[in-house]
């Protein structure tokens, strides 16, 4: 309904939609950003605006990708939240995001079991959140463990952990499986001109002034917000650095 709604609105504002295109790059010619479609054709803007979000990874285990959102979620928490309520939740990862979620859950849940492969939170995750799931009483931190695998008859009933250092297996019931081990974003497309972190996000506004990794901004006026360190340029969404990764926002 969001994406039909969406259109209907590209269209009300007479928008054009190019269809079954890929984009593998742009060129800046003066004042015109040129997008280039691969094999051939091309379209001339006086601006750009890349929103072609990331793509999350991805947990290796057997029986996991026919759950996907049906009880196995990726990056998201809170539509899903309050169905949680009375019952036991996994969350699988060890950066911020992972914990921020492990809380927000464990407000509906009745138990939430935060899945990490490390045997310790202090080098990825920051240290009030740390202190925060230790001291929440039903939060629970599995160290050095890894989800292997899951099971379920059109939604997760199962899920199948594994210790790291013994290798034993351990089956548990839950409905629930929160992924959160990063995301890629779609930018490679973009060149070197567009400045971005190692992992890839695009870097925007006035997070470029000063930024280490950018050089001299090109213009006397500072960037607008969202223009990356090409002006004309523009990034929205979750290809941003530290953008909030939730359609509503």
């Amino acid at each position: 309904d969001l994406a039909h709604r969406a259109i209907a609105q590209v269209s009300r504002f007479g928008a054009e939609m190019v269809l079954a295109r890929e984009v593998v790059g742009f060129e800046t010619r003066g004042p015109v950003r040129t997008v280039l479609f691969a094999g051939s054709g091309e379209i001339e803007a006086r601006a750009l605006i890349v929103a072609t979000g990331v793509s999350y990874r991805r947990l290796d285990a057997a029986g996991l990708d026919q759950l996907t959102s049906r009880g196995v979620y990726y990056g998201a928490s809170a539509s899903e939240a309050s169905q949680c309520q009375g019952e036991d939740v996994y969350v699988v990862g060890a950066a911020n995001s992972a914990g921020q979620a492990a809380l927000y859950l464990s407000s509906f849940a009745k138990r939430v079991v935060l899945v990490v492969r490390a045997a310790t939170l202090m080098e990825t995750m920051s240290q009030y959140l740390v202190e925060r799931i230790t001291s929440a009483p039903n939060v629970v931190v599995r160290y050095r463990t890894a989800v292997v695998a899951g099971g379920g008859d059109g939604h997760l009933e199962t899920l199948t952990l594994a210790n790291r250092d013994t290798g034993a297996t351990e089956d548990v019931s839950s409905s629930w499986l929160f992924v959160f081990i990063g995301a890629s974003p779609r930018t490679e497309w973009l060149g070197p001109d567009v400045v971005r972190d190692d992992k890839g996000f695009v870097i925007t506004g006035q997070e470029l002034l000063g930024h280490p990794l950018t050089g001299l901004w090109p213009l006397a006026r500072a960037p607008f917000a969202l223009e990356t360190s090409v002006p004309g340029v523009f990034a929205a969404g979750d290809v941003r650095l530290d953008s909030m990764k939730r359609v509503a926002s």
